[in-house]
Order: C-alpha cells, then sequence, then structure tokens
C-alpha cells in the first residue's frame, strides 16, 4: 500500500461548520469542495473529456413538494377501493402480491416513482443491465417457507432433493471467482484480510469467526434462534437483546478485537450492508450481519450469493409481474386522514397529469419510509414514533461501462466482487459475471460508495451540492488505484444518488421502543412495512415486511386481530 490518505466524500465538513457550508454551497457555481478548499471546475477534468455520463437520482422534485409544502392542486376527481397500498419498493409489492394470492382482488398500488422497485431499480445501457442499488440475496434459511415458495415459484429453486434441500438454478448461482481484495499490493482470494497480515492478527480474525460461528448457533430462552432472518423471528432474550444497547465497536473493544486488518474487515461489512460504520451500528446489528443466515442447499455451499445483471432488479421484476394491472406509477400520495366513519382518505397528485385525486380506501398498507409518512400522516397520531431515532444513509451508486479494464496487481483475476483496502468505498461488482459469453469487448463494473463519514444529513446534503463531473473527480481517482490507467478506458459512467439508501441499525433502534411503536397499525385501518421497521435493508426484510401487513389487512377484514 501506498499509505497516501483518500479522498473522503464527506471530508468536505470536516473543518467547516454547517452554517458555514451552507453559505459556499449557495455562493459556490460549480465548484469542488476538497476537505476546506474549494476549486472552480471549468468544464470537464482534464483527462476526462471523453468519458459521457449523467447523475440522476429518485425523484427529487416530487419529494421536494411533500417536504417544502408546495401547494397542490385540490382534488378533482373521487374514487374508492378496498385496499390501497402507498409505495412500489419490495415491501409494496410484495404486499400486494400477497394479497393477490390470497383471492384478494379490489386494491391498488400507487408510486411516487416512474418506476417500481425502491433501491432494487435497476438500469440498462447497450452492454448491459445493472444494479442501481440491492444487487444480491444469499441462500435463504430453510425455515423461510414462504420466500422459499417465492424463489421455487420463480425457478430460482428448481427442485428440492431427497432430504428437502432445495437445488439453487445454477445459472442464478454467482459464477466463479466471486471476490477478491486488493491489500498490500496484491489481490487475494476472498475479503477477510489475509495477505500480509501478521500472524497475530489472523488469530485474532479466527478468534473473531469462531465467536460468531457460536451466535448462529445460539438460541434463546424462549427456543428461537438468537439471530436469524427475519429479524422479529430473533429471540426475545435479553442476553442478546441487550447487545442492541452498545455500539458494535465498543462491543469489539470489550472483547479484545483491535486489529486494524479485523477492524476494517467490519468497518467494510456494516458499510456494506447498513451504509454506516461499526461505530454507528449496534453490537446486535453487527453480530446478526454474521450469524443470522443458516441456509443450507443440496448443490452449494452456505452463504451462497444469488445474482443477476440487474442485481435484485430481477426479483423485483418477478413481484410487479404478479400484479401489473393493480399499479399506477407517477402518483404521489400527499396526505391521508381519517374521516367520521373511519374510512381512510388519501389524497394522491398525478405527476404527469398533473391532476389531484382523493382516494377513498378501507384499509391503506403504507409502504412508504418512515420520513415520507412523517409528512403523510401529519393528521394521525403516531404514539411513540420518534422520527429521529431514523437515519438513513446517503449512497452513490456508478455504474461505469469501459472497453477494457487493464490488469493491476498480481493475484486474483476480476471476480464478481472487487474491493480494495483502505479506501471509501466498498469495491465495485462486475455486472456482466453471469454472462454466458466467452469473450466481452466491454462490460459494466457497478461502484458502491455511502457516504457515511458524517451526520446523514449533513452528507446528504453535501452529496446534492455535488455535480457529475465532481463525482468523477471522487470515483475515478480509487477507480485508477485499483486498476491503473483505467480512465482511457472509461466510456461512459452513469452516477445514481440515494439521499436515503437505507436505515441504519443505530445503538437501541432495532429493540428500540421507536421501532417498535412505529410498526403498529392505526385503528386497524393503516398497516405499515418498510425495512425501516425492521432495522436492516435486506430484500428478504422488505419481503415479509409486505407479507406481514397484507396479511394483518386479511385478518382484520375477517375479524381477526
Amino acid at each position: 500500500m501506498s499509505g497516501q490518505p483518500f479522498y473522503s466524500p464527506d471530508n468536505v465538513l470536516k473543518s467547516i461548520g454547517r452554517r458555514s457550508f451552507l453559505i459556499r454551497a449557495g455562493l459556490i457555481t460549480g465548484g469542488l469542495m476538497l476537505g476546506s478548499c474549494i476549486r472552480k471546475l471549468s468544464g470537464p477534468r482534464a483527462g476526462y473529456a471523453h468519458i459521457t455520463g449523467k447523475l440522476s437520482g429518485p425523484n427529487a422534485k416530487a419529494g421536494h413538494m411533500l417536504r417544502d409544502k408546495i401547494p397542490i392542486p385540490e382534488p378533482a376527481t373521487q374514487t374508492k377501493v378496498k385496499t390501497l397500498i402507498i409505495g412500489g419498493g419490495i415491501s409494496g409489492l410484495s404486499a400486494a402480491r400477497w394479497l393477490a394470492k390470497q383471492g384478494q382482488s379490489d386494491f391498488k398500488l400507487l408510486e411516487l416513482e416512474d418506476h417500481t422497485g425502491g433501491n432494487a431499480f435497476f438500469g440498462t445501457n447497450p452492454v448491459s443491465s445493472y444494479p442501481l442499488g440491492a444487487h444480491y440475496i444469499t441462500i435463504v434459511n430453510n425455515e423461510d417457507q414462504q420466500l422459499m415458495d417465492f424463489l421455487h415459484e420463480n425457478q430460482v429453486i428448481t427442485h428440492f432433493d431427497e432430504h428437502n434441500l432445495p437445488f439453487y438454478n445454477e445459472y442464478y448461482l454467482c459464477f466463479d471467482p466471486e471476490e477478491r481484495l486488493l491489500i498490500n499490493g496484491h489481490w487475494q482470494d476472498g475479503l477477510v484480510p489475509d495477505f500480509g497480515v501478521p500472524v497475530n492478527e489472523r488469530k485474532q480474525i479466527e478468534r473473531f469467526f469462531k465467536l460468531v460461528t457460536v451466535f448462529k448457533n445460539t438460541k434463546g430462552n424462549d427456543g428461537k434462534y438468537a439471530f436469524t432472518i427475519p429479524i422479529d423471528e430473533s429471540s426475545a432474550d435479553e442476553e442478546y437483546r441487550k447487545l442492541d444497547k452498545i455500539s458494535f465497536s465498543d462491543y469489539l473493544k470489550t472483547n479484545g478485537f483491535d486489529s486494524p486488518y479485523l477492524l476494517w474487515y467490519l468497518n467494510y461489512c456494516c458499510k456494506d450492508d447498513y451504509g454506516r460504520h461499526a461505530a454507528d451500528v449496534s453490537a446486535w446489528a453487527g453480530i446478526h450481519y454474521f450469524s443470522s443466515r443458516r441456509g443450507k442447499a443440496a448443490n452449494t455451499d452456505a452463504n451462497s450469493v444469488i445474482t443477476w445483471p440487474e442485481g435484485n432488479g430481477w426479483l423485483m421484476k418477478r413481484l410487479r409481474e404478479s400484479v401489473k394491472d393493480h399499479i399506477q406509477t407517477s402518483n404521489m400520495v400527499y396526505d391521508i386522514d381519517l374521516d367520521e366513519k373511519e374510512n381512510v382518505i388519501v389524497k394522491v397528485f398525478d405527476l404527469k397529469k398533473q391532476t389531484s385525486m382523493l382516494i377513498t380506501a378501507e384499509k391503506v398498507i403504507v409502504a412508504s419510509p418512515q420520513f415520507v409518512n412523517q409528512k403523510l400522516l401529519k393528521k394521525i397520531a403516531r404514539p411513540g414514533v420518534n422520527y429521529s431515532d431514523m437515519n438513513y444513509s446517503p449512497w452513490l451508486i456508478a455504474n461505469i461501462t469501459v472497453n477494457k479494464l487493464p490488469t493491476s496487481a498480481k493475484g486474483m483475476v476480476l471476480c464478481w466482487d472487487n474491493v480494495a483496502y483502505g479506501t471509501p468505498s466498498v469495491g465495485y461488482v462486475n455486472a456482466n459475471q453471469q454472462d454466458l459469453t466467452l469473450i466481452e469487448e466491454k462490460k459494466v463494473i457497478t461502484f458502491y460508495l455511502p457516504l457515511c463519514d458524517k451526520d446523514p444529513r449533513l452528507s446528504r446534503l453535501a452529496a446534492y451540492t455535488r455535480t457529475c463531473d465532481q463525482w468523477m473527480d471522487i470515483v475515478i481517482p480509487e477507480l485508477e488505484h485499483m486498476h491503473p490507467e483505467i480512465t482511457e478506458h472509461i466510456e461512459n459512467i452513469d452516477f445514481w444518488l440515494w439521499g436515503h439508501g437505507m436505515i441504519g441499525p443505530a445503538v437501541n433502534y432495532i429493540w428500540g421502543e421507536t421501532r417498535k411503536n412505529a410498526r403498529q397499525p392505526i385503528k386497524d385501518k393503516l398497516f405499515f412495512a418498510h425495512t425501516d421497521l425492521s432495522g436492516i435493508s435486506l430484500f428478504e426484510e422488505a419481503f415479509h415486511q409486505g407479507i406481514n401487513a397484507a396479511q394483518q389487512v386479511i385478518n382484520t377484514g375477517n375479524g381477526v386481530s
């Protein structure tokens, strides 16, 4: 390693206060803020002029209409529906699928964006499809029958052997080689630091993995696994839940884990799944990352990765297809209330037609994130819900089309997941890993950068001020570290900025009062489903959030509470 520090995107805030930052952000046009310095850009950076690109993200204009209370025309039309679902991410789509499977037909799903998917959305260019967020699942825990059934329906699981172990579709299991880490000038196999790691630190790494293996197989005094997926099936034993009250970094320190290589790896894992550092997530969440998966299969190893070029967009499409006739996109819900008969009154703005309508529903599943719900439910009390307890991590995703990926250090060849030790990002995945073509002239690599060095609100604000060219200044130097001279081979970069990419499982959130209270239905009329009500942003959690809310709707309709 060269020892040269990498530019961290959030260093912009290290030496200036929030007020100063806001003033500067308002004054600077086309400026790039590096640390406490401000540098003017005049057009594309030298050496980047040949690179095309764009900067996109969720519909910020619609979001600002809610946030800034911009006047919206009063509803001109009215309609009724038995069940309304607000939000077309995985939770909302899963809820819709479950209603349909249970014989329900009088329901409608509204989505603000012009597409469904949430952070499982994806893009496509002439070279490949690629993820714009979540990009894989692992083989599932065998007791998760609902998810196993969904995967079987869609031939991700093709059949079961005589021991009832699933066969996973070989085309969807991640092709080898899977992971590599650039460390000490060498590409090693796997992401756990090994090459050049001193013996005493290797022993500490080994001790950590023995510990989380014990946790993986441990059950609480209620007979449930201490850590599992979905998390609400985890043990209520206080011996394990109390780990939610301390940070993961404090837990590691208390237990004598101080190896820089190990701590880097654990920080990487927290950034990868939670968008936050180990100091910013609870010990329960940190251990859950390693100890919640126990899936077994007939034809692959435990924890094997299942992926597609478009990432979890492939799964999203399967969910969407089953309920496509019930979906209306580009529809922004901007107000929810209950009338005197306790019907749910929902005001909706059609972003394409620029008109409003009023929907009266018997039941509503609110499958939007809580920072949105805070705006929608301003007339409805949610006792014990402290929205300030919920912090959402911003992310930058860069899909980079290259005509060649220069060979850099010795060691492992290109893998699906490629990470460099000591850098701000969590690396890139090869979107073309599952291609069957023997010779590829071009490929797309998907680069993931969690913006987690500062408070999420400040990181988000800093991110929104940057231009496409300025993001190139941040991303390309790290790619050059991994692949010297790659710049000349980059043809296009599509940046996607998630201002609220995922919920962060902060200390005392997963098993705290706010999450518990936010999950509660309101008068058996309003039901909630989103991964921020799990505390962990996983496909599996979203899938079950949707099913649980839909089943609550069905149960209350049948007189079961």
